[in-house]
């Protein structure tokens, strides 16, 4: 059957169809939704192939053809599954800096799915179109960026944007994979010219946070972060030709689990308990850097929505079933970022030569659990009546992990950003899960 999805972009039509052509833009629209990977993105969208790997060990071959820039390519879709699919892209220019976007398709899919699918991608296209276009106010340079968690949730997403923003991406991976993009990167033990030629190093990697409490996960947690920050710092500190900026992940525990109504911005003092000790060794591991005259950037991530990953794919599970709801009585203070704005924040610390030192990645409205809870089940269409008793993420978590993250209640605000106007795609938990999920927009006279 054929299915037809279409809207306007406020771009030009050469930044519309350019942006397709990045490597990286394949990963940008897939929703964190559907259990699908990208194995390897096309090499041409004149006659390449993108990989695209399904659960179960199936895998889509995309093959490219119909190729007529600005104004049309073509995918078609070989698989062993019964499933049917030729996509034809389509970009009509509307004016200077106006395209309409069109995707027809002849498929067997139901049209329910796609038309989240669609409308997710089209406001991903036009968002981060918007978000490279903000960030040349800071910089219009294209720099060489390493990346350390290349492979995680937030390491996906930032890779494939920088990509499409005209970055180059080295990826410092921990095995071999023969990829051109990528270097070999021991954390004990860095090559002395592992960051020769790059400007900018974007430090992500460590354990997960997130699990159970015992001795082990927390040594996990602490190894995987203190030692090799310092040992990377030292690194792009004594590298003639290397990094100008580091910018190192760091986290929010930094201001301890119980705040309440405080209300903590970056000069806020340390907290205490087992995360806020682990954030502030691992901040300070990257003040080699600084005192070699790098500028140092401390992002201080807050709770990362993406159904790809992290808490919301858990919550996404448990409301998806009519299981969650607030949890204990719901008071605790959440403090949230879209994965989206936590892309842009990182862009904008690798441009913005005038940012430095920490920065709380955070939306500028935290929401109670009851709040968070009761917005994410009207967007699924769910019901969140039931309150969670703490016994069941104390299961999972012990009784320290339910303390230090479960349980956290803070109040954090992003007094950096906003002292320096930055923009926000979604500073609504509404407006992030509307579109994390592509639900339509309730203020939109029709969507794509």
């Amino acid at each position: 059957m054929y299915r037809r999805f279409s809207s306007v972009i406020a771009h030009s039509i050469d930044d519309v169809f350019g942006w397709h052509e990045r490597p990286g833009a394949i990963v940008r629209m897939m929703p964190g939704w559907q259990p699908v990977r990208v194995v390897r993105p096309t090499e041409s969208l004149r006659d390449g192939t993108a990989v695209i790997a399904l659960p179960g060990g199936v895998t889509w071959h995309a093959e490219h053809g119909g190729y007529d820039p600005p104004h049309r390519f073509v995918d078609t879709l070989r698989t062993s599954l019964p499933v049917k699919w030729r996509h034809v892209h389509e970009f009509t220019e509307q004016g200077p800096d106006s395209t309409r976007v069109t995707d027809r398709l002849d498929t067997n899919i139901p049209a329910l799915p796609l038309a989240a699918m669609f409308r997710y991608r089209h406001r991903q296209l036009a968002s981060d179109l918007a978000a490279i276009k903000r960030s040349r106010a800071w910089s219009r340079r294209r720099l060489t960026v390493a990346v350390t968690g290349s492979s995680g949730m937030v390491g996906t997403a930032l890779t494939a944007f920088l990509d499409t923003a005209g970055h180059d991406v080295i990826r410092l991976v921990r095995r071999h994979d023969g990829r051109p993009d990528s270097r070999y990167w021991d954390p004990t033990s860095p090559d002395p010219y592992l960051l020769s030629g790059v400007d900018v190093v974007i430090h992500l990697a460590g354990a997960p946070i997130m699990g159970r409490f015992t001795q082990t996960h927390k040594r996990a947690v602490r190894d995987s972060r203190i030692e090799p920050t310092r040992r990377l710092a030292q690194l792009a500190a004594a590298t003639p030709d290397g990094p100008e900026a580091f910018v190192c992940a760091s986290a929010i525990g930094y201001y301890g689990p119980d705040r309440g109504e405080t209300e903590l911005v970056e000069q806020s003092a340390v907290g205490q308990g087992f995360l806020a000790e682990v954030v502030a060794d691992w901040e300070a591991a990257t003040e080699v850097a600084a005192e070699a005259g790098l500028r140092v950037v401390k992002v201080r991530t807050g709770l990362v929505q993406s159904p790809a990953g992290g808490m919301l794919k858990l919550m996404h599970r448990l409301f998806s079933t009519g299981l969650g709801g607030r949890l204990g009585d719901g008071r605790q203070w959440m403090s949230w970022i879209d994965i989206d704005d936590l892309v842009d924040i990182y862009h904008r610390a690798i441009l913005d030569e005038e940012l430095t030192g920490p920065v709380n990645a955070v939306a500028p409205h935290p929401v109670r659990n009851s709040t968070y809870t009761k917005t994410l089940a009207q967007t699924l269409n769910r019901p969140a009546v039931i309150p969670v008793p703490w016994a069941a993420p104390t299961a999972l978590l012990g009784a320290e992990g339910v303390k230090e993250f479960a349980a956290a209640d803070q109040y954090v605000l992003p007094g950096r950003l906003t002292s320096r106007s930055h923009h926000f795609r979604h500073r609504s938990l509404e407006s992030s899960f509307r579109h994390l999920f592509g639900k339509p927009d309730p203020a939109a006279s029709r969507t794509p």
